[in-house]
């Protein structure tokens, strides 16, 4: 099962259209959670999405409700399933209490039926965008997709989304793909992720970090500048303790926002590269390092690096093209010494230091890269662990 990920380009109507379905959505998912809320405070059993789902239905025909119809039927069907299933998930013991959605701080978004979505090289059909059957307004319901044929036209789809990051409206769609039968036979390699460079191969290929590059720094700079205009001009705007919103800071955090989707975006299409480069050399297994993220983001000066490598994006996409080529994929615990084990003679050397990075080895003099060796060691963990 592959995912595909398209944005759209709406029109203002289209978009208007979009952010109301997002809302329906929302308006289900928060109504559920409380039916399930004050049934539990009553000491009601716990109702199923099915039961939910028919009374739900049975509001449309009260005058209060009638612009459900307005809409898919789809949309709160789905977002009553979410509510219950994470209220499900809560008592299980799986997750924490479940939030109600507000419009300020939940992530825009709608489910779209199966049935009913088609693609098109250019486009995309939703469901009753268009409240007229007439044919001229009928074309209301196809909205351009922003890539042409990258969605196939003829394959069963699931679970679609519809999705808004800020910026732009976003189409995801899960389509099944066959599985690869090949089988990789080259050398296995072991890869050191970490902040000096994005990741060192026990092939001797290296992958620099490309937020030292001048295009990373330079946008990074006119964030910075962006954003202590932005805290200027709400300490001007400021009235007693409260903080207005002018029209020119709203522009200005859209200019912001721009800028952090434009670094996000830099630093995954590069993960994306890495990856693919080093699964398409066809290893038979791929060895990578348990790192405690969380306890490196706990050191303030190494905090901000650690967060732009991106280090679990980096791992879960290696995760999965391995399993795309059939290439075993193992995960070397987080105490295993491959920095400090010296890759000639097995010397433990527990007083290394972060500062070192050329491994110097008192028993064979060997002095090698201390990221070079701990891929080389990775790469040998499979024998070790036998």
């Amino acid at each position: 099962m592959q995912t595909i990920k398209v944005m759209l380009c709406p029109n203002n109507r289209q978009r208007t259209r979009l952010f109301q379905c997002a809302g329906l959505a929302r308006f289900a998912f928060n109504w559920a959670l409380d039916y399930e809320q004050q049934n539990h405070k009553e000491g009601k059993p716990f109702l199923s999405d099915y039961d939910l789902i028919k009374i739900f239905v049975a509001m449309k025909s009260e005058s209060e409700y009638a612009w459900l119809n307005n809409y898919s039927c789809s949309i709160p069907k789905q977002a009553i399933k979410d509510a219950v299933k994470a209220y499900r998930n809560f008592f299980e013991g799986r997750a924490n209490f479940p939030r109600f959605k507000t419009k300020r701080k939940s992530k825009p978004s709608f489910y779209v039926d199966l049935c009913r979505i088609k693609f098109t090289g250019t486009h995309v059909q939703l469901e009753k965008l268009a409240t007229s059957r007439k044919k001229n307004k009928s074309k209301f319901n196809f909205v351009r997709l922003a890539e042409r044929d990258r969605i196939p036209t003829d394959a069963k789809y699931h679970n679609p989304r519809v999705t808004f990051d800020g910026l732009n409206w976003w189409i995801s769609v899960g389509i099944e793909c066959e599985r690869s039968t090949e089988m990789p036979t080259n050398q296995g390699i072991g890869i050191d992720i970490g902040i000096k460079d994005l990741a060192v191969c026990s092939d001797g290929k290296t992958y620099p970090n490309i937020n030292k590059t001048a295009k990373v720094k330079k946008l990074k700079k006119k964030k910075r500048r962006l954003q202590r205009k932005i805290s200027k001009k709400y300490l001007k705007n400021k009235k007693g303790e409260c903080y207005r919103k002018t029209k020119n800071i709203i522009k200005c955090e859209r200019e912001l926002l721009k800028i952090t989707h434009r670094l996000t975006n830099i630093r995954h299409s590069y993960l994306h590269s890495v990856t693919s480069e080093i699964v398409n050399r066809k290893p038979k297994f791929i060895v990578m390092e348990d790192l405690n993220v969380t306890g490196m983001m706990k050191n303030r000066h190494l905090a901000e690096a650690v967060q732009e490598q991106c280090f679990y994006e980096f791992y879960r996409q290696m995760e999965y093209k391995c399993q795309w080529n059939n290439i075993e994929f193992i995960t070397a615990d987080r105490f295993y010494p491959s920095s400090k084990l010296c890759s000639c003679c097995g010397y433990l050397k527990k007083d290394l230091k972060l500062s070192e990075r050329v491994y110097a080895c008192p028993e064979c003099q060997n002095r090698i890269d201390r990221d070079y060796q701990a891929s080389v060691n990775l790469m040998r963990f499979k024998e070790s662990a036998a």
